[in-house]
């Protein structure tokens, strides 16, 4: 049922989504730079861009020289991906949270993962999923938001449990609820270090400078306590 809700919302925001990621704060000038930042090399590797949205992340990384592929739960996403890179082939429909069948083993120099990962209440099998299709030594880098901010945000009261939480978006042409899970720290980096990686990086980020023309209240108050954390983590 939950999961149900989230794919209903982000079909519904989609192309109001896929509109405005482009020049939107919290992902153009926060997220985004701030994540890609973590990405080793992309010139001539093949990257794997899980929950890949509209296919904001492949452009880029496309254009910087990689080979990617992408997939999305949600269909109407997935259609904007493939008119944004004009590629019908490497963007297609699967869960996240259900088997990469579609991948052979160690396929991917890096995988990234972007804002998607607190859609799932059990992350091991995804990040299992996600060390099985990387190389040797390939890099997972993932952006999620930050469990402290969230403890803070939903206002909980129960911070070492995983939490379905829900909140209201205003920002994408219409009100939408969202549904996610909250999770404490210990949770946002044990499934990654029992599950084939290490910690190589974790960046509380701060955003751009064009965040604060946009947006200067909320520049502000991330210059002030982070509401996002990105991570690298390096299969073992």
């Amino acid at each position: 049922m939950i999961k149900h809700k989230i794919l209903s919302a982000y079909e519904e925001i989609a192309e109001k989504y896929n509109e405005l990621i482009d020049h939107k704060p919290y992902n153009a000038y926060y997220d985004r730079p701030n994540t890609l930042e973590l990405i080793p090399e992309v010139k001539g590797k093949f990257i794997l861009d899980a929950a890949c949205g509209p296919g904001k992340y492949a452009e880029i990384l496309i254009s910087e020289g990689a080979t990617v592929k992408g997939f999305d739960i949600s269909e109407k996403m997935i259609m904007l991906a493939r008119e944004r890179n004009n590629n019908e082939k490497d963007f297609f429909v699967h869960d996240l949270s259900l088997p990469f069948e579609m991948f052979e083993d160690r396929s991917f120099d890096t995988v990234i993962c972007a804002l998607a990962l607190h859609y799932i209440e059990d992350w091991n099998f995804t990040i299992q999923e996600f060390c099985r299709v990387l190389k040797p030594d390939g890099s997972l880098v993932i952006s999620i938001e930050h469990p402290f901010f969230e403890y803070n945000y939903f206002h909980s009261e129960k911070y070492f449990e995983i939490e379905h939480v829900n909140c209201i978006w205003n920002g994408f042409g219409k009100s939408v609820e969202i549904n996610s899970f909250r999770r404490p720290l210990s949770e946002c980096i044990t499934p990654l270090t029992d599950n084939g990686f290490y910690i190589d990086k974790l960046v509380e980020p701060k955003p751009t400078k064009e965040f604060e023309k946009l947006d200067p209240k909320h520049f502000k108050e991330l210059n002030e306590f982070p509401a996002f954390m990105c991570i690298r983590a390096i299969k073992k």
